[in-house]
């Protein structure tokens, strides 16, 4: 398998009905490329779902593809953003800039920028931007967590625009997620990973510990659910260990299930599971007052 071609279980994962519409749910609004920043010069596009219904300022999500940071596109999740509008979020599908064209940091500057932009939006989107959580799938994941874990501070923020508002997100879904760059991953995920950074991990150590949202872990981040399966061949099921490692060492609460025997991704009596649990997540987090 060519290595853009990886790292996309998801799409097989979503197949058969993340989303279901049904005529007696409540409208949504669908904005199609919407524009939200700028990156190395280019325009920054998302689609956003929004609840017609509905009074005050409601939680966000920002649902992020995956593809080995090098394929997928925001398309893939329009169905799983409906639905997620259809619960009461306003929500969006980001697409961002791809290696190997764009490496590092140019993915995570792109979904920093889009969480800027959703804040800097909050009143036309009716959003509370003290109430926002991020959805990834593999490479999505490790992006989703970088928005859970980064502060201002740690950089990375890029110039896409919107630099007045916190590119932190308050909750994180991850299904199975990178989350130590510098650990060990079999051949095929290590060229994966060579492509995202434009290097070896003894040529880039300390890119591959930037891109790392294990490296930023401390108290006070985003609570986290991740979803691994342990016969996983592109990321080692140590990888969601790891994590929930420095998540208890930092006293960041969450949630860690492992699916004895799936791969980078899964079916069966699994399925149903793992697309409920993390709107019972996100409503613990983002749908109470705190």
């Amino acid at each position: 398998m060519r290595p853009r071609c990886l790292f996309v279980a998801y799409g097989l994962f979503l197949s058969g009905g993340f989303a279901q519409l049904r005529a007696d749910e409540p409208e949504i609004e669908f904005r199609e490329n919407v524009e939200y920043g700028t990156g190395g010069g280019e325009k920054l596009t998302l689609h956003a779902a929004l609840p017609k219904s509905g009074e005050g300022a409601r939680p966000g999500l920002v649902f992020i593809h995956g593809g080995g940071w090098a394929g997928g596109k925001k398309d893939d999740l329009k169905e799983a953003i409906r639905d997620a509008a259809m619960k009461g979020y306003a929500t969006v599908s980001v697409g961002y800039r791809l290696a190997p064209k764009d490496p590092f940091p140019a993915q995570v500057e792109d979904v920093k920028c889009a969480v800027r932009w959703m804040r800097a939006h909050a009143d036309e989107l009716k959003l509370d931007p003290k109430r926002i959580g991020a959805i990834g799938f593999s490479a999505g994941a490790h992006l989703s967590m970088m928005l859970g874990v980064m502060d201002p501070a740690d950089g990375l923020e890029g110039d896409g625009g919107w630099s007045d508002q916190s590119s932190k997100v308050q909750a994180v879904v991850s299904y199975f997620g990178p989350t130590d760059l510098l650990g060990a991953y079999p051949p095929v995920s290590q060229e994966i990973v060579r492509r995202f950074i434009g290097g070896t991990k003894a040529e880039k150590t300390a890119d591959y510990k930037r891109a790392s949202p294990i490296t930023y872990v401390t108290s006070g981040d985003a609570p986290m659910l991740l979803f691994q399966g342990t016969n996983d061949v592109l990321v080692p099921y140590e990888q969601a260990y790891f994590m929930a490692r420095a998540l208890t060492d930092a006293k960041v609460p969450g949630r860690v299930e492992f699916i004895l025997g799936a791969g980078h991704g899964w079916g069966g009596q699994e399925i149903d599971h793992t697309r409920s649990q993390p709107f019972a997540f996100f409503g613990r987090w983002l749908k109470t007052s705190r």
